[in-house]
């Protein structure tokens, strides 16, 4: 069976998605759609895309495609995979799912009620080294889980002249901000490993409100978060704290600590180890490498590469007509959704928000 795909979004897409799909016999990418044609022309002609056009909806109009991949604004992903589906495609919707959870909802109805397979773009699943850590906490090898530190520190937005004028990633009406960009990643990671979230207080601010267009100075104002931080109770009793901030001016990156009753394990984004150790014994390191690293074309870095496992996994549950095997659903973004939704609703009440 060949695949026939179709992509909304060029950036992303061509980062990732592209040079994942690239890998995967019997998949033709028949069409890109982007709202700057030329971005999407220019994906199109290095990735021998035969069709560009700047309205999706044009696309599925005139394309009928087994698979659609949306890596667009986060206020584009309901309407996108809503028509998608409808269209009769399974979908690959990028993360956070939504601007919000009643729009989640819906395209999780609408993709079970019409029988699609869905998965949300949470590549980090299919990273190997982090399913070893799942494996651990599974088996028990670090006891009961009692708390779990988790910061993403970078300068992305630390400048006020680093950015373009209404950058959709500073705007909130867009879908923008700290909290859904990285938040979803750690929230994800966190259900995966630990299982649901029983409730969560935090907080959501804009730090750096008044900026300067990179390329013409012209002054703007952002509104979505570029700091967020929340407190989770998860379900199984571990208390979680979660800190995120594009606001600094120096990188400080990922760093993942899990500490349990019988070890504690640390995972960093600056050298992917995943150091591990049992009461009163040494760090032994756990990591595993990923076999996608050097396959040709593909970006460097876990975030290109884990897309490499979530496309082989996507195509095969479309291929066999069944359910995922592995990855984060819809369910899965949905429920992230709901917690996202919290975050901003305990920020604005400054109260717990219980999520069962």
């Amino acid at each position: 069976m060949t695949i026939t795909a179709a992509i909304f979004g060029a950036s992303f897409a061509r980062e990732a998605y592209l040079p994942a799909l690239a890998q995967i016999q019997d998949v033709e990418v028949v069409a890109i759609a982007s709202a700057r044609l030329e971005s999407a022309e220019a994906v199109a002609r290095d990735f021998n895309i035969p069709h560009a056009y700047a309205d999706w909806r044009t696309l599925l109009d005139k394309h009928s495609v087994n698979l659609v991949g949306i890596a667009t604004p986060v206020n584009l992903h309901a309407p996108m995979t809503l028509g998608a589906l409808e269209a009769g495609a399974h979908v690959l919707c990028e993360k956070p799912m939504a601007l919000n959870s009643d729009e989640s909802a819906a395209m999780l109805e609408a993709a079970e009620r019409l029988g699609r397979v869905h998965i949300i773009g949470h590549e980090l699943r299919f990273n190997p080294t982090r399913q070893k850590l799942k494996a651990l906490l599974d088996e028990g090898y670090i006891g009961q889980v009692r708390h779990v530190n988790i910061v993403n520190i970078s300068a992305s937005w630390g400048d006020p002249a680093s950015r373009p004028e209404n950058d959709w990633w500073s705007m909130a009406e867009t879908g923008g901000g700290r909290l859904g960009a990285n938040g979803s990643h750690q929230i994800d990671l966190l259900r995966w490993w630990l299982g649901d979230i029983g409730a969560i207080s935090g907080q959501v601010a804009t730090m750096v409100p008044d900026r300067v267009c990179k390329h013409t100075s012209n002054p703007w104002t952002a509104s979505a978060d570029d700091q967020a931080s929340f407190t989770a109770e998860m379900q199984n009793g571990a208390l979680v704290s979660v800190f995120m901030s594009g606001a600094a001016r120096h990188n400080i990156g990922n760093h993942t600590q899990i500490f349990g009753s019988e070890g504690t394990i640390l995972l960093s984004n600056s050298d992917e180890k995943l150091l591990v150790a049992r009461a009163g014994e040494d760090y032994i390191d756990m990591s595993v490498l990923d076999p996608n690293a050097d396959l040709p074309g593909v970006g460097k870095g876990v975030w290109n590469v884990s897309f490499v496992g979530l496309m082989q996994t996507f195509t095969d549950a479309i291929r066999a007509g069944e359910p995922l095997a592995a990855g984060a659903t819809f369910l899965d973004g949905h429920k992230c959704q709901q917690a996202l939704d919290a975050v901003h609703r305990s920020s604005a009440e400054r109260r717990w928000i219980n999520l069962d």
